[in-house]
């Protein structure tokens, strides 16, 4: 599964884009908003703000010459992220880039004109920030994160890896998920219904909650973990991990920063690329071009990573047709 390529939807839209229109930009100083919902101590966050940046460089934007950078972090606080979308607005800068789901609505509540640029958002149509894919129709577009198959391939991995399990917890916080946590857990239900799984879905707010649900589910046998991706389980990914390793709990996860820290198996969207993707669209919105007729985005690569380190301490085996697979591979 070597940084598996799949074909993005109308993604040969950048590829249109006038030769011309990539010259030299002026040297008129430009103002690019950057409100992330994580702490601005999070390596992870920053590595892929860092691939953000490191994409408008190449396409012309150098900080300090022609565009200034305003950077605002939440640390996982709904309050700070409405606080400072409202902040960054009052800046009027010329575009402004958000992650997650709370942080475009919050954006959207303040400004309606000001241009917005979204990466890892699920579900912009479900949520209402874009009118369709192919034409967004507002101030928003940007780059999604899923793909339908999502859901079902987090579990087809986890039962190839831990084939005893039975019945699995499905962890978010619905007020942090796509469509209150609907959009990930409609997959991952059906799914679990075709393995013929058990499954409980958990809504998790805070450490307190994470740690009383797995305590309380890691109680039964042959238990398994899945883990949507959202604000609340990424701010607490380090917690969910060793949890998951103490209550010897087979967990699979939707971006890799879980494995790079213990988690046994992840799976998803690689962020990186997505964030300096994000890069092409913020250059053509500074170059006049309008969020309404740039479409939607779909995820092209996908990343596989595997802790064997793990899978040998929870004594699972690691199916050599998965290794083959993987992208990466913790030893």
């Amino acid at each position: 599964m070597r940084r598996r390529h799949i074909p993005a939807l109308l993604a040969g839209a950048s590829a249109t884009w006038p030769l011309a229109a990539r010259a030299q930009p002026t040297e008129r100083m430009r103002r690019i908003g950057v409100l992330m919902p994580f702490a601005e101590s999070d390596t992870e966050i920053r590595a892929q703000i860092a691939a953000f940046r490191d994409g408008l460089s190449k396409l012309g934007w150098t900080d300090g010459r022609n565009v200034q950078f305003d950077h605002r972090w939440a640390a996982g606080t709904i309050g700070q992220v409405r606080a400072f979308a409202k902040e960054l607005v009052e800046l009027r800068p010329d575009v402004i880039v958000g992650r997650a789901t709370p942080v475009i609505a919050a954006l959207l509540q303040e400004t309606r004109t000001i241009p917005i640029v979204f990466l890892s958002v699920s579900d912009p149509v479900g949520d209402g920030f874009v009118a369709s894919l192919a034409r967004p129709g507002g101030n928003v577009t940007g780059f999604t994160a899923v793909e339908a198959s999502l859901g079902g391939k987090w579990l087809e991995l986890l039962r190839e890896i831990a084939p005893r399990v039975s019945r699995i917890a499905i962890i978010f916080d619905p007020t942090r998920a796509p469509g209150g946590g609907a959009y990930y857990l409609r997959q991952v239900e059906d799914a679990a219904k075709s393995f013929a799984l058990k499954w409980v879905a958990n809504a998790v707010r805070d450490a307190a909650d994470i740690g009383r649900t797995l305590d309380a589910f890691a109680r039964e046998p042959n238990s398994g973990l899945v883990v949507l991706p959202d604000i609340t389980t990424v701010t607490h990914r380090d917690l969910i991990v060793s949890m998951a390793a103490r209550l010897r709990l087979p967990a699979v996860y939707g971006f890799s920063s879980f494995a790079m820290l213990g988690g046994l198996i992840s799976y998803g969207v690689d962020l990186a690329d997505l964030f300096r993707r994000g890069a092409s669209y913020v250059d053509r919105i500074l170059r006049g071009a309008k969020p309404s007729d740039l479409p939607v985005q779909q995820p092209i690569m996908f990343e596989l990573t595997i802790n064997r380190k793990t899978a040998t301490a929870l004594g699972l085996t690691i199916p050599h047709s998965i290794l083959l697979r993987a992208d990466q591979v913790i030893e």
